[in-house]
């Protein structure tokens, strides 16, 4: 697999296309090897009294699967957006103080 670091502005349709198909198979790759690991964790977890089941790795299969998507995953903001600075029409302010844990 070819490494390739410039925008996707730069990139060929062949080059974009062989980019996707290794995300594709990267992701595949992947699953494979967590649903491999989730059945083993099943099996294996040492507490019989509070046993593991396939909805404890819902968060986990999420974000294997917004690997999916060209624009990451589903939790991280929007660079774009982000990056906007108030006199590009940014927001002026940005709450950052995390919420109170309840």
């Amino acid at each position: 697999m070819q490494a390739f670091t410039g925008s996707d502005a730069e990139r060929t349709p062949e080059q974009q296309e062989q980019h996707e198909q290794a995300r594709r198979e990267f992701v595949a790759e992947l699953w494979r090897r967590y649903e491999a690991l989730q059945e083993w964790a099943i099996s294996n977890w040492p507490d019989p009294q509070h046993p593991l089941s396939s909805a404890d790795f819902v968060e986990a299969r999420k974000e294997i699967l917004s690997l999916r998507s060209p624009t990451g995953s589903l939790n991280q903001p929007n660079h774009a957006d982000a990056a906007a600075e108030p006199e590009d029409g940014g927001p002026q302010y940005r709450d950052v103080t995390p919420a109170p844990w309840p």
